[in-house]
């Protein structure tokens, strides 16, 4: 039977050849992904406009130590890096390995019996043969032929050579000595291409010990693309850019020694948040931040007892739609009794009744009750609740304890009327001026008072909080301050605890809580008697803690999450002029003020 739509022979070898032409006229993903151009020479290859050089490992010192190798893959270069690890039969391995200790001990003897001096090289090898052969018997080691490729990208040869001549400093400086693969740059580049072709097959022998060490996934990058410029990377000198706001809370910790940045450090990222729209309200113990807020049109308060700015702790925030007058009204009466209990001492358990009880009453004589409409009312003060004190049955001790905070020489700094406004993008309040007895009663009305505004409005806000062992020293502070940074995420807010008493932010019941609700953690330049707290209680490797002994100002450890980074804060000079709170430079810069304002009254 005749099939007339068949092809005959010749026909269909004629379709196959104009198939086979049609094909090679296809791309294929090899042809799209492959370089516009290749030119081979002797030590490089150039594909396209760029240029790659490969180069290889092939001897290396006696020993090596940890991520020997991580200062080449943190390199801001752009480089292909292969590592080819074949293992070595153990068996054959021992048996050459045996030949060899009977060469070496053959020849220590002949030295011997010649007279000759020993040789110490000769020794060691011998020993080193004898600790790896026990080591393999056991199965504690394998033996590994273990080479290293390394691609360097680059537009212009004198680029490569640049960048080779980098990297061969660092290996060198480890005793690890390279080459460049002369006329055999096209099998180097196929060999470190991720084709797991060892086509050069320029190997060591090595034991695990010393590939382990070459472990490649070293490399410390932390870096986001929204945020502001902590500081620079000290493993590979890349940019730290991080949004506090991005993590599962905004909260910070800052330690660190006096002189050794810390405040610094907080000051450029006051300068650096503001210019992204977030508002700041800064805790000063020591004046630091008055220049900062002076120069970026902030606010700035003196807390003091004969400052004009006062602050009234029976304010209360307005309600958001969120929120209950009763609430509000309850949680605030919680808080003014921790107030009475840090300004009197303490307090018995009767005490704390009677004062709750009293703040109630006196809250009741003003008539703010839980329906009042908080905006509408006069709020009392701390001569309203000595009233009430007077008239309450058992109070008497009571209203004479709180007599020098209403009509003492305590009276102006609590027993007045709220009387300063916070619109400004930047409020910093100083507390530098208050004695020392009364520090922590000033900062936990501050806090008070900024957690009322925090309350009252929502807004991506940072509170920060400089030397806040001042509040741990009393609970009733420290547990306030707990408080806000466990509660800081509903309302937007970022709390940074900075403080240079690290024993006993860390000993307080409520430190190390603030730390674990803290997302990001500086750690400065430390004193030796506190790197052991903190590299227990951050987990620190030896080499971490010493980095913070040997760091210089601005240097230390940066923690986000579950990512750290050794980190170096650098300023601008407009920013560092802002910032800095180095004696010396401050005093150049206001003896530069009063030769600029000499000048000018001259001219005029």
């Amino acid at each position: 039977m005749a099939f007339p739509f068949l092809k005959t022979q010749d026909e269909a070898v004629g379709l196959s050849e104009l198939e086979q032409t049609y094909a090679k006229g296809l791309a294929t993903l090899r042809d799209i992904i492959a370089p516009s151009a290749l030119e081979v020479n002797p030590n490089f290859i150039r594909l396209g406009k760029k240029l790659v050089r490969v180069f290889f490992v092939f001897t290396y010192p006696r020993y090596l130590n940890t991520n020997w190798f991580g200062p080449i893959i943190n390199l801001d270069r752009y480089m292909d890096i292969s590592l080819f690890i074949h293992p070595v039969d153990t068996t054959l391995a021992l048996k050459n390995m045996r030949k060899k200790v009977a060469q070496l001990e053959a020849e220590i003897s002949m030295r011997e019996e010649q007279g000759m001096v020993r040789d110490p090289m000769l020794e060691t090898a011998y020993q080193d043969l004898e600790n790896l052969r026990d080591s393999l018997q056991q199965a504690r080691e394998k033996l590994f032929k273990f080479g290293i490729y390394i691609s360097i990208y680059g537009d212009t040869p004198e680029e490569l050579d640049k960048i080779e001549t980098a990297i061969r400093s660092i290996l060198e400086a480890r005793l690890v000595y390279s080459k460049t693969a002369l006329y055999q740059q096209t099998e180097g580049f196929n060999s470190a291409l991720p084709l797991v072709n060892d086509i050069i097959q320029v190997n060591a022998t090595m034991n695990s010990g010393p590939v382990g060490a070459t472990f490649p996934f070293v490399s410390a990058d932390l870096t986001s693309d929204n945020g502001i410029l902590y500081g620079i990377n000290r493993h590979n000198s890349s940019l730290i850019l991080f949004d506090r706001f991005s993590l599962e809370n905004a909260n910070t910790v800052v330690f660190g020694k006096s002189g050794g940045g810390k405040s610094y450090a907080s000051k450029l990222e006051i300068l650096r948040s503001l210019m992204l729209g977030a508002d700041v309200i800064v805790i000063d113990p020591e004046n630091e931040y008055q220049y900062l807020a002076e120069t970026v049109g902030g606010s700035f308060f003196r807390i003091s007892l004969t400052s004009e700015n006062h602050i009234n702790p029976f304010d209360l925030s307005i309600p958001r739609p969120d929120e209950s007058p009763a609430d509000i009204l309850r949680s605030n009466t919680i808080n003014l009794v921790g107030l009475i209990r840090i300004m009197l001492g303490g307090l018995t358990p009767e005490e704390d009744a009677v004062i709750d009880q009293a703040i109630t009453q006196t809250y009741a004589a003003r008539d703010i009750t839980a329906q009042s409409d908080f905006s509408k009312v006069t709020f009392p003060t701390m001569g309203d609740l000595k009233t009430v004190l007077d008239g309450m049955v058992g109070a008497q001790s009571l209203a004479i304890r709180l007599e020098k905070y209403v009509s003492g020489s305590y009276s102006g700094f609590l027993n007045n009327p709220t009387n300063i406004q916070t619109k400004n993008k930047l409020v910093v309040f100083n507390v530098r001026d208050m004695e020392d007895e009364l520090r922590p009663i000033a900062m936990y009305i501050v806090l008070h008072y900024i957690w009322n505004i925090v309350r009252s409005e929502l807004k991506k806000r940072i509170l920060m909080i400089d030397e806040a062992w001042w509040l741990l020293k009393t609970e009733d502070g420290a547990s306030f301050m707990f408080g806000i940074a466990k509660r800081a995420r509903k309302y937007y807010l970022g709390v940074t605890t900075i403080t240079q008493d690290v024993t006993d932010f860390i000993n307080s019941p409520y430190g190390k809580p603030i730390i674990t609700n803290s997302s990001l953690q500086f750690l400065f330049k430390q004193a030796p008697a506190n790197t052991e707290i903190l590299q227990k209680t951050f987990n620190l490797t030896d080499e971490e803690k010493f980095l913070l002994l040997e760091s210089d100002v601005g240097e230390g450890l940066f923690f986000a999450g579950l990512k750290h980074v050794a980190i170096k804060v650098a300023a601008s000079y407009t920013e560092d002029q802002i910032i800095t709170s180095d004696p010396a430079q401050l005093l150049k810069i206001e003896q530069a003020k009063q030769e600029m304002a000499k000048a000018e009254t001259m001219a005029l």
